[in-house]
This record gives structure tokens, C-alpha cells and sequence, in this order.
């Protein structure tokens, strides 16, 4: 399984950018999909998750109201649309896929595999 992350970049305060992870794998349908990010000095935390069907969506409080994510199954293709961001957004966001049946979508230790991270940088 490979996971590859994209769409990270440069954005002023207010704006808006939309995440891509992109599977490989003819399971991705079946795969529950969660993001996380890492800031400069902090440990990793969770963003939002969706279940494989997409019927199911998660999100930190801290992101709830600005960010979605969602799914392409047919283009094995995860997304994070975030708007509204801050400055306390920037981060390496990362991609993960689960791929037992997990619940636990907002622990980083349900996840199997990892994407490469994408860096969004957020200026005041």
C-alpha cells in the first residue's frame, strides 16, 4: 500500500486549500482514511477520518466548521478541503489508511500505513 499526499502550499490567513491522498491498493474501498499533521515542535494530532463507506466523518474540534474531508473510491482518492485556515494550521499533513475495521478513527495507532506528509503554511 502506498499513500501519496499532495496540494500542500502557501496560503494567507482566511484561505483555503484542498489536501489529496491518493491510494494504491484495489482494497481502498474497504479502507477507512484519516488525517493528521505535525507543527514545527508538536507531537502529530489528529484532523479527520471517514469511514470506507463515507458514510462516517471525524474531526478535531479544532478543525470542525472549517475543514471536510471525503472520498473518491473510484479514484482510490482521499481529500481534505480546508477553509478558513489560521496560522495555528500550519503543519506536515499526513495521510494514513486503516485497513482492519477500526472504530478508532481518531488514534494514530489504529493506522497501517502512512503517506509522506504535504507541508501547508498558513500566513498571518
Amino acid at each position: 500500500v502506498q499513500l501519496q499526499a499532495s496540494g500542500g502550499g502557501l496560503v494567507q490567513a482566511g484561505g483555503s486549500l484542498r489536501l489529496s491522498c491518493a491510494a494504491s491498493g484495489r482494497a481502498f474501498s474497504r479502507w477507512s482514511m484519516g488525517w493528521f499533521r505535525q507543527a514545527p515542535g508538536k507531537e502529530r494530532e489528529f484532523v479527520a477520518a471517514i469511514s470506507w463507506s463515507g458514510g462516517s466523518t471525524y474531526y478535531a474540534d479544532s478543525v470542525k466548521g472549517r475543514f471536510t474531508t471525503s472520498r473518491d473510491n473510484a479514484k482510490n482518492t482521499v481529500y481534505l478541503q480546508m477553509s478558513g485556515l489560521r496560522p495555528e494550521d500550519t503543519a506536515v499533513y499526513y495521510c494514513a489508511a486503516e485497513i482492519g475495521g477500526s472504530r478508532h478513527l481518531t488514534w494514530q495507532r489504529t493506522y497501517n500505513y502512512w503517506g509522506q506528509g504535504t507541508l501547508v503554511t498558513v500566513s498571518s
